[in-house]
């Protein structure tokens, strides 16, 4: 299986060719903006391309859309942190095979892929209902909004490794307990300093506990 990836991130590029390439496929080419990528795209032909969607310049969704544009029908699976409605309605809209999250675990990635070089939509779990809703032309239902927290940009998994680094767990304590790679928590851990904006898992945990953040679950 020939995978292009295109992400702004070189520290996400790079996770996710050492996964790929860990479970039998091989990256051609990885691209740090959209234009880039559809250069690579052009000139590899790759099997299928998993795309980003927060990106400076052109994001993932312009870089879809000019993707079909010009006539690269590749099979496209947008991999986001995004969870938002308009993001997942645009993706599919322009022509997608499928819609991923971020955290999702690493070992769904494999079927998944293969799931859309056979043809097969693919969609996060968590965004099953949104997708349905936007079939069916339904209106989102509408929740209550919550205060914002520093806590508030982490995804599920990094609120979880968070809380077990509040807890004082080391990555490889923590990849132990969850049944994850050292290197995969290595890659949350980054992301959610950048996110809380500090500098050390010290810093990060004491903003943890003062944020009132949950025990881990055993």
């Amino acid at each position: 299986m020939q995978v292009l990836l295109i992400d702004d991130h070189a520290l996400v590029r790079k996770g996710l060719e050492e996964l790929l390439e860990s479970r039998g496929m091989h990256v051609v080419a990885s691209a740090g903006t959209g234009q880039e990528g559809i250069d690579k795209a052009q000139e590899l032909n790759p099997d299928i391309i998993l795309l980003d969607i927060k990106m400076p310049v052109m994001n993932g969704l312009e870089t879809l859309e000019k993707m079909r544009e010009i006539g690269i029908n590749t099979p496209v699976l947008m991999l986001s942190m995004s969870r938002e409605e308009e993001d997942l309605a645009r993706a599919l809209r322009g022509g997608a095979q499928g819609y991923l999250l971020k955290d999702m675990d690493p070992e769904d990635l494999l079927p998944a892929l293969n799931d859309a070089i056979a043809g097969r939509n693919v969609v996060a779990k968590e965004l099953i209902g949104t997708m349905t809703r936007i079939i069916q032309g339904k209106p989102t239902v509408q929740e209550t909004p919550q205060p914002a927290t520093p806590l508030s940009e982490l995804t599920p998994r990094e609120y979880e490794i968070l809380s077990h680094i509040a807890e004082g767990g080391s990555n490889k304590v923590i990849a132990r307990q969850l049944g994850i790679s050292d290197g995969t928590v290595k890659l949350h851990v980054k992301a959610i300093l950048r996110k809380l904006g500090v500098h050390s898992r010290v810093e990060a945990a004491v903003m943890a506990v003062e944020q009132g953040i949950d025990k881990p679950t055993d």
